[in-house]
């Protein structure tokens, strides 16, 4: 039953967070273990990405960066971009977005509607100065009153879910949590509650769930930020190198999920538990199935469900899209 009794909320910013942990019925008969979502698409900015937006624009404000009708600048592959966006129309602030071109459309849609000022640029590496986040930190050194908000190496990021993030699961769960697991992009949601889950019980396992075409999970298992074969076709997670909000975090360990798991797990889920999910959470959800197979049945898995399925119609929800990247949709 919901509960009736929730006080009423302040605005935008206290709308952000306290979201449900709910038990993904079929993953967890399947191994036997239970197996929780952190229901972040209900977050009012539809992602888990409102949380680091609203702490690195507080952060800022309180450092004095960031004055009454100023502006945020960043570069984002999209979720952080939308919550930034939110953001800075509930406090006033002007937004410019640059994003690389191997995103959805749905996104950059959004952001134009939420306001934002958006300039999608050539995807590069991040060691090529038109990378989109080195754009975003150039463009912003030219403004007057305004920040680069800078979400992979500002550690406002992380904070954010040392201080919500981990703390909610830890009550959610009565403590009883056996390991975390989450794909990475910036890095904050990992770092974050790593941080307060080991500080609450350091037996707690914590597991980098990581899409092909990325450096992190042989970080993790060799030492070494070398990249995997890939690209992934999923948005916003994965990385070839360790940003500041990553370093020096407490993992166990790392798994890999392949596209074509992600897809089989979104369009099972959509089917038979009646989740329509993003291509991040099915990679999360896919970490969770691997680690629950490692442990044994009787453990309790916490990973984050981002956001739902509705801006990757284009892509991870279009026939025409997956057989172009030789995936197929489950029977």
């Amino acid at each position: 039953m919901p509960d009736l009794a929730r006080p009423i909320l302040n605005g935008f910013a206290d709308s952000i967070g306290n979201t449900p942990l709910i038990k993904i019925e079929s993953l967890s008969a399947a191994t036997g273990c239970d197996i929780l979502g952190k229901a972040e698409f209900m977050n009012p900015g539809g992602s888990v990405k409102d949380r680091a937006a609203l702490w690195m624009i507080q952060e800022a404000e309180k450092a004095g960066e960031l004055r009454p009708g100023g502006t945020v600048v960043e570069g984002t592959a999209g979720n952080t971009g939308i919550g930034i966006a939110h953001v800075c129309n509930s406090r006033g602030y002007d937004c410019v977005i640059y994003m690389p071109d191997n995103q959805s459309t749905e996104k950059v849609n959004l952001l134009r509607t939420l306001g934002a000022d958006v300039r999608v640029v050539p995807t590069v590496p991040y060691r090529d100065e038109a990378n989109f986040q080195k754009q975003a930190g150039r463009y912003s050194e030219g403004l007057n009153n305004a920040i680069w908000a800078n979400q992979f190496d500002n550690v406002a990021n992380r904070l954010a879910h040392i201080e919500t993030t981990g703390p909610e699961i830890w009550s959610q769960t009565d403590g009883k949590v056996d390991a975390f697991t989450c794909a990475v992009g910036t890095g904050g949601t990992l770092a974050g509650v790593s941080r307060y889950l080991k500080s609450q019980n350091p037996d707690v396992k914590i597991v980098l769930a990581d899409p092909m075409g990325s450096a992190l999970y042989n970080w993790v298992t060799t030492g070494e930020a070398s990249m995997t074969p890939g690209p992934s076709i999923t948005e916003g997670i994965g990385n070839s190198r360790v940003t500041e909000n990553l370093a020096g975090t407490k993992i166990d360990d790392a798994v890999q999920v392949s596209d074509q798991e992600m897809v089989d797990l979104v369009y099972s889920l959509l089917r038979h538990d009646g989740w329509f999910l993003g291509s991040s959470s099915g990679i999360n959800l896919g970490a969770a199935v691997k680690l629950a197979k490692q442990l044994g049945p009787g453990h309790t898995i916490v990973t984050i469900l981002c956001d739902d399925g509705t801006k990757y119609q284009s892509r991870l929800f279009n026939p025409d899209f997956l057989a172009e990247q030789d995936l197929v949709i489950p029977a």
